[in-house]
């Protein structure tokens, strides 16, 4: 059937007469307008035509006349006006614009599709190693990989432990109804999206059944049928909003909209029905497929509220963009803009207020109810408004169901369970927090009878016996009748439009994205000239000859740097294509496109840039070098190297779809590039080639350019002369004494195989893109006792789908100890103290662009005049709406700003603040939670405890004071959980904040600064967070803490408010009060303000009630009502008092800059370093293993070469072996390092702003912790490359060699942290970095050795670190061997001091200077990383 006549079949099931009868209905037949004659007459002329046609026309409103418009020509205006007239203010038109659309479909008896879906014992296990193993260190790296590859032999019995994450669950969804999906974190509510949506991990075991109208997964394509929306946001940076959903439509296509609207029309004008004309051009514009720009796309942007930012970038890391919040909506957007009919979102609205999200979730509510959808939607901390929105609701806990079905019976089952939800306290929190154990017993409200912890499996049992229950389970029973599944509710294709349609869409894409990405480009092209002025230079014609065969060889080598440069140039395709690969799997995995549609583009489209960069190169350096004169030689020269740079470029993109991270990829990448250049018949010539490695040589790219290139130069006419005592021309003689092939033909053979190369790697790129899935991010941690510990179990499997770090049972399982009198956290002394601030005002120097509209000022002022007091023992709220100057307010009181001006007066207890001494008795806990990723909780506490607390607290009482914290913010059970990145592995978001809390709280300060502690949590964690801040102010410190969107109970857990109002000055401050009474009496108290109603959220009121619009409305302004109040006279009086120093005290004095000597400093750093390097293999086992298969693979292809020198190509070839050495692993070294550096970097901003130690111990702790895994290294090397390719083996000649190789491969790295201490980011860095191995390549002395530079060139050479190491190797190797050689007549000693340079005299000083450079390095490394701040606040 296709898929026209669907809608016919569908929708006989109404009577024919239904429809007809409907038609008379006068509501209906009148269209929203009064029709006028020549209105009908156009109408009349429409009915006419054929469907087809029919379709694609409309009529729209011209001024007070109509027109007639071809829907498929309809403009950006028409759209945006047509989207402003159906829908002025969505928020009040989206429900009258969908109920329209609805209501044209029923009038002709159509029925909507719709999707019930059912699971039915649904269970869902994963695996891990328990806790010892799963810490990634080097070692259980190695063991894990070694036992993974046995087990997978099955030679050894798998050791990974099984764990649950969905047990036994069983429900229906149905359409029409808005389902809520709550339960604590890692309770397993993204599996259960992931598995409704069909799309589980492969690794993971499901058993059980998902239907979709009782059709099982696999009779349609649910990835088409359904959308999941996920957390996390991956879109390209350098698209705009309209951009990433336009494309996202394009690919999604429209579905059956089309047929349905043709049987719509096909009825209409049957009975005779004329429709509302926007509403019809509406449905024709949405129903056509393949438009660049959708009008779904602009009704999307409108209803997410999108259209502000619409033509702004998404931007990244790099790129400035739009905010957090509008991001997650434009996930939202993407897949909303498609035509799936089930829509399942993961926690959509982390990072928006709670307005907004009230507002996406109405505007999803009525969709799902008007057009019949079906949505499951997971939320964090939905507000008590947000949640009236839902129909049903599902609670998970454990990976168990506790309670599914509507909304109004949910409190009914916990309170038959003996627990209710307090009056202020909102129920989806009440709901998160009532299965935990350490929740649990506040709900209880039998206080007749004892209360004991009910379990998660208690809950589910007595669920069974609920009514709502009972009544699921018998639903369950009957099967889905599948007749009753309209023909067009589940998609059976695989993708949304035809093929060529996708093909255009990823054109239109990659070609927009090279456009904004126009900067690499055109970089790259200046990188080019500038070598290639540098080449054209070195080897400049007036220096060339051409009369023996090393003069040749110095064409030759032009020749072989020609190719190199050329096929180095595509390697920054690896990146690029790295970097989009995360979208771009998402994409595919959602059916937006086959792996083909994106990289046929990738491919075709940078084919113009081949050329232009081959040009500049080509026509820079052919006649300026002197190559052969002739013309046709030129351009073939030119045709060649087109196809060694395409097949360059296909290669590493080839090497990024295989490598999949930026890590991996970079080592296959460097590793395809060796064995291209070891194979290539330059650097070791055919001859020397072992008969093992032969195959090598014949499929080396490399090695078909070269002697192409060869071929077309030598076999020039001014090269045909005959050698004197030979009959060889002296072309070919050139050619041969390399052991390439003398024939012309190899030409075209050379450009052949590059041709069939450049075809064969994009192949295997598409392949690789089709059938390989991003790497999974697990790091799991399952402590031993909770797993075989199964009751009550609290196994927290967090953040991301299959990382977990597990909650042992004993900590967090530990019922609340009643210790309201007993204050916790006082084992060390502390002094109280207060912090007062009269008249701060903080200004930054007018923005340029704010100059260009006009504003006159120097400054603009961020703080206006903010006066205010914060005592012990008192928790200040400080709150106001985005733009307040709140974290500005907290960067100038902590001292944290980097520039700017302040005035005003600040006073620690009564004396002067200083910042030096302030720094020891302040914490600051910033928003994003920074720390070293591959530490564990416990370390990183320690750490701060050691480098913070003085020097007095002896190591015994640092450690009970770490115990200490870690039970005040409840982290004892977590201690050994690794730290990890955010949002890639290791901790949870709450976690993460708790930590940030206890390495503050270590430091045992007076005074804390807390800036948003609370956002990005959910309820349940918001109260641990917030239960621990609380337990930190009893102890009698002062807290001030800035706050976003609080809950009814976290705000009224504060004891005063400091209220911010746009444009950094101060409405209220002063006390909250019992239910925030004295709040809600002041500003009901100023006229006009609206009164609070009853359950209210009085944080969300007192925003709504004091915005710009309400102040605008009441036309009053609250600064200038504060600042005439008693309120205010108050704290004017209390900053007074507190502004004298009480008797008997003196100003805060430390001897010492830091509370420890330089030299704990540098133990304490390198300590931490040790544990960071030890625990990272993607680092340090990636680098050894690449340096052990190097080895191995030198040592076989350069095998027993290094004691032959009776001819020069022998020489060449012992040295070859060197060089490439140098050069791959000290490239691979130094971009390894620049990403791990960059990472701690950002942390020690942090920690060196909290004075815990100075620039010089950090770099101390970098540089050293390198040493002992570079002597590793380069011993590794040494010893197997010195044996296997036989240099000769007396103890004065190893020791050099692993000399030069140990401090070569440091001076590599130190080079990379140097980079990355010198720029602002990584990727600037790696582009720095790149900029000069080009250089060093070419001065090494291997490719043109010193005597053939030109004089003017030569400080290069000298100053060249390569060309040392090179210099050094080279003399201590060969430097004293006085055998004459066959070829030459002169001992090698001699040859090595005409041809190279190298003299034996000198190697000293080579020695010291190797010695120095890696010395110079570091030094620099540490004086920018003292200088420079990138951190701009």
């Amino acid at each position: 059937m296709d898929r026209g006549e669907i809608y016919k079949v569908a929708s006989l099931r109404r009577s024919s007469s239904a429809w007809r009868n409907n038609s008379a209905q006068e509501i209906f037949s009148r269209s929203s307008r009064d029709e006028n004659d020549e209105e009908a007459l156009k109408w009349a002329a429409l009915e006419k035509l054929p469907t087809y046609n029919r379709l694609r026309k409309g009529i729209l409103p011209d001024g007070d006349a109509t027109k007639e418009i071809d829907i498929h020509n309809l403009g950006f205006p028409e759209k945006k006006e047509l989207i402003e007239r159906l829908l002025r203010v969505s928020e009040e038109d989206n429900a009258k614009f969908l109920t329209k659309l609805k209501n044209r479909i029923d009038r002709v008896g159509l029925d909507l599709p719709t999707i019930e879906v059912r699971y039915e014992n649904l269970s869902i296990d994963a695996e891990s190693y328990g806790q010892g193993r799963s810490l990634p260190t080097l070692l259980n790296a190695t063991v894990n990989v070694i036992e993974g590859f046995l087990s997978f032999l099955r030679i050894l019995p798998n050791r990974k432990k099984p764990f649950s994450i969905l047990n036994d669950v069983s429900g229906i969804i149905k359409p029409n109804r808005m389902t809520l999906l709550l339960g604590p974190p890692s309770s397993g509510k993204t599996t259960m999206l992931l598995a409704l949506a069909g799309k589980l991990d492969k690794d993971l075991k499901v058993s059980g059944r998902v239907s979709y109208n009782g059709h099982g997964m696999h009779e349609f394509v649910p990835q088409r049928t359904s959308a999941y929306i996920g957390q996390y946001d991956l879109h390209i940076g350098e698209m705009t909003v309209r951009e990433t959903l336009a494309f996202s439509a394009r690919c999604q296509g429209a579905g059956t909209g089309y047929d349905m609207l043709a049987e719509i029309s096909r009825r209409e004008k049957a009975a005779n029905i004329k429709p509302d004309p926007d509403i019809d051009v509406y449905m024709k514009a949405a129903a056509i497929d393949g438009q660049e720009a959708n009008v779904v796309t602009d009704y999307i942007l409108k209803i997410l509220g999108l259209d502000i930012c619409a033509d702004t970038l998404v931007g990244d890391e790099m790129l400035r963009g739009i905010s957090g919040g509008q991001k997650k909506r434009v996930t939202t957007g993407e897949m909303m803009v498609g035509p799936a009919r089930a829509l399942f979102m993961d926690e959509i609205s982390t990072g928006l207020d709670s307005s907004t999200t009230f507002q996406i979730v109405s505007s999803l509510r009525q969709t799902v109810h008007i057009m019949n959808a079906t949505a499951v939607i997971s939320l964090l901390q939905p507000a008590p408004e947000t949640y009236n929105l839902f129909d049903d609701i599902i609670l998970l806990s454990d990976g168990k169901i506790v309670y599914q079905g509507p909304r109004e019976h949910v409190l009914e089952f916990f309170e038959s369970m003996g627990f209710r939800c307090p009056e202020r306290k909102g129920v989806a929190d009440f709901l998160q927090e009532v299965t935990s154990k350490k929740d649990q017993q506040q709900y209880w409200a039998r206080r007749d009878e004892p209360y004991s912890f009910v379990t998660v499996t208690d809950f589910t049992h007595a669920f069974q016996s609920f009514h709502i229950g009972r009544k699921l389970r018998e639903e369950l029973a009957t099967p889905f009748n599948k007749s009753k599944s309209h023909p067009a509710a589940l998609t059976t294709e695989k993708y949304g439009v035809s093929k060529t349609e996708l093909l255009k869409a990823c054109v239109a894409r990659e070609y927009l994205l090279m456009k904004r990405n126009s900067f690499v480009y055109i970089f790259k092209l200046f990188q080019l000239i500038f070598i290639a002025f540098v080449t054209m230079t070195l080897f400049l014609r007036t220096e060339m000859k051409e009369d023996t065969v090393v003069d040749g060889g110095i064409y030759m080598g032009a020749l072989f740097f020609t190719l190199m440069m050329i096929m180095f140039n595509g390697f920054s395709e690896l990146a690029m294509t790295v970097m989009k690969l995360p979208v771009f799997f998402k994409q595919r995995d959602l059916r937006f496109y086959p792996a083909w549609a994106y990289t046929l583009p990738a491919w075709i489209l940078k084919i113009p840039i081949t050329f232009v960069e081959v040009a500049v190169w080509v026509f820079m350096t052919y006649y300026v070098i002197g190559f052969d004169p002739n013309v046709e030689r030129l351009f073939r020269q030119y045709f060649l190297l087109l196809f060694v740079n395409q097949m360059a470029a296909a290669l590493f993109r080839l090497a990024a779809g295989l490598g999949r991270n930026m890590i991996v990829a970079n080592t296959i990448g460097s590793f395809s590039l060796l064995i291209l250049l070891a194979l290539g018949g330059f650097v070791l010539s055919r001859d020397n080639v072992k008969k093992w490695w032969i195959w090598g040589y014949w499929i080396s790219p490399l090695m078909y350019g070269t002697n192409a290139a060869l071929a077309n130069e030598f076999y020039g006419s001014r090269w045909q002369r005959a050698l004197p005592g030979t009959n060889d021309r002296l072309g070919e003689a050139i050619i041969k004494s390399r052991g390439f092939f003398a024939d012309p033909s190899w030409y075209w053979i050379g450009v052949g195989a590059l041709l069939g190369y450049v075809i064969l790697f994009n192949l295997l790129f598409t392949l690789a893109l089709t059938y390989l899935n991003p790497f999974a991010n697990s790091r799991t941690v399952i402590s031993d006792d909770s797993v075989s510990n199964k009751t009550g179990k609290e196994m927290e499997l967090s953040s991301g789908r299959k990382n977990s770090t597990s909650r042992g049972s004993r900590g967090m399982d530990s019922i609340i100890e009643e210790n309201g009198n007993k204050k916790r956290g006082m084992v060390l002394p502390f002094q109280p103290l207060s912090i007062t601030f009269d008249e701060i005002t903080y200004s930054v120097d007018m923005p340029a662009e704010m100059k260009a509209q006009g504003v006159t000022e120097d400054r603009l002022e961020l703080l206006k005049g903010i006066s205010g007091a914060f005592r012990p023992g008192v928790l200040t709220a400080l709150m106001g709406v985005s733009g307040a100057g709140k974290t500005t307010l907290m960067d100038v009181l902590a001292g944290r700003k980097t520039g700017g001006h302040i005035d005003g007066n600040i006073m620690i207890s009564g004396y002067q603040k200083k910042q030096e001494t302030f720094a020891r008795i302040s914490g600051y806990c910033e928003q994003n939670d920074i720390h070293s990723p591959h530490v564990t909780i416990y370390e990183s506490i320690l750490y701060s405890a050691w480098l913070r607390l003085p020097q007095d607290v002896q190591p015994e009482t640092r450690k009970m004071f770490v115990e200490e914290v870690m039970e005040l913010v409840e982290l004892s059970s977590l201690r050994g959980a690794l730290v990890g990145l955010p949002g890639v592995n290791g901790l949870s978001t709450e976690q993460r904040k708790r930590l940030t809390i206890a390495v503050e709280l270590v430091a045992n300060p007076s005074i804390i600064f807390m800036d948003e502690p609370t956002s990005g949590l959910d309820a349940r964690a918001a109260a641990i967070v917030m239960r621990a801040v609380r337990n930190t102010v009893d102890t009698g410190r002062t807290v001030v803490c800035t706050i976003h969107q609080p809950s009814i109970d976290i705000f009224e857990s504060f004891d005063e408010l400091f209220l911010m109002k746009r444009g950094g000055q101060e409405i209220y401050v002063g006390p909250l009060g019992h239910h925030s009474c004295h709040l809600i009496s002041y500003f009901e108290g100023i006229e006009g303000v609206s009164k609070i109603k009853d359950g209210y959220n009085p944080a969300t009121w007192m925003l709504e009630v004091t915005s710009a619009g309400q102040e605008a409305g009441l036309g009053v302004d609250f600064t200038d009502i504060y600042k005439n109040s008693e309120l205010y006279k108050r704290n004017k009086d209390l900053i007074k008092e507190l502004s004298v120093a009480p008797p008997g005290t003196k100003d805060l004095y430390f001897p010492t800059k830091y509370s420890r000597s330089f030299f704990t400093q540098c133990m304490a750093c390198l300590w931490k370093q040790y544990w960071s390097y030890w625990r990272n293999p993607p680092y340090t086992a990636v680098r050894f293993y690449f340096t052990v298969v190097i080895a191995l693979m030198f040592g076989t292809i350069f095998w027993d070469l290094g004691t032959r020198t009776s001819r020069r190509q022998d020489l060449f070839n012992a040295l070859g072996s060197m060089y490439l050495a140098v050069i791959f692993l000290g490239v691979q070294n130094t971009s390894s390092v620049q990403p791990i550096v960059a990472v701690e970097r950002t942390v020690f901003y942090r920690e060196r702003a909290a004075g815990m130690y100075s620039a010089l111990p950090y770099a101390f702790g970098q540089v050293v912790i390198e040493i002992p895994y570079i002597l590793m290294q380069s011993l590794v090397y040494g010893v197997i490359v010195y044996a296997m390719i036989g240099f000769e083996w007396t103890a004065a000649k190893f020791f050099w060699y692993i000399f030069y190789m140990f401090f070569t491969l440091c001076y590599f790295t130190f080079y990379g942290m140097m980079t990355v201490a010198v720029t602002p980011n990584e990727t600037i860095a790696s582009i720095i970095g790149a900029a000069f191995y080009g250089l060093w390549n070419l001065f090494s002395g291997f490719i043109v050795p010193r005597t053939k530079i030109p004089i003017w060139w030569r400080w290069y050479y000298w100053a060249c670190p390569v060309a040392w190491t090179l210099y050094g190797l080279a003399v201590s190797q060969f430097g004293d061997i006085q055998t004459v050689m066959v070829d030459t007549n002169v001992t090698v000693e001699v040859f090595m001091k005409d041809y190279f340079g190298f003299e034996r005299d000198f190697h000293p000083v080579v020695a010291v200077v190797v010695f120095g450079i890696p010395v110079l390095f570091a030094f620099i490394f540490a004086y920018a990383i003292k200088t420079l701040n990138f951190q701009k606040r």
